[in-house]
């Protein structure tokens, strides 16, 4: 069993696409019209072209928002991403105007930090130290 696919719900997929590659530094994978206004729109790491999509998915069904503000409230991202160095990509994104709502914090061998992805979502980064 792989991970293939994984998906989170963005209020505006040109929004979200703008940010995940301009900004996070993804690559579109696939970009086709579903419907009259969504798309089945994915990107992926530019480090591994061929690994696991993640979905931009519209947040239209009445379930996500009640869902997603609860999380957003606690301060519970609704996903993770691995990154070489947390800090170092913490000022990287901060110097491009992402905001964080946890800044880096280390506890033990990991270091995270959460930002919010402007899409109504917060995502959290993580690195383990070797």
């Amino acid at each position: 069993m792989k991970i293939r696919l994984t998906s989170i719900f963005v209020n505006d997929q040109a929004k979200a696409l703008h940010f995940y590659t301009d900004i996070l530094g993804f690559v579109k994978k696939h970009d086709v019209p579903v419907g009259e206004q969504d798309r089945w729109l994915t990107v992926v790491s530019s480090d591994e072209p061929g690994g696991a999509e993640l979905l931009l998915e519209p947040a239209g069904h009445p379930a996500v928002k009640p869902y997603r503000d609860a999380l957003a409230k606690d301060g519970i991202p609704l996903a993770q991403f691995a990154v070489d160095d947390v800090q170092a990509e913490y000022e990287r994104l901060r110097g491009l105007g992402v905001r964080f709502t946890q800044e880096p914090l280390e506890m033990g061998a990991i270091s995270t930090a959460v930002f919010d992805d402007t899409c109504g979502n917060l995502i959290q980064i993580a690195s383990q130290s070797q």
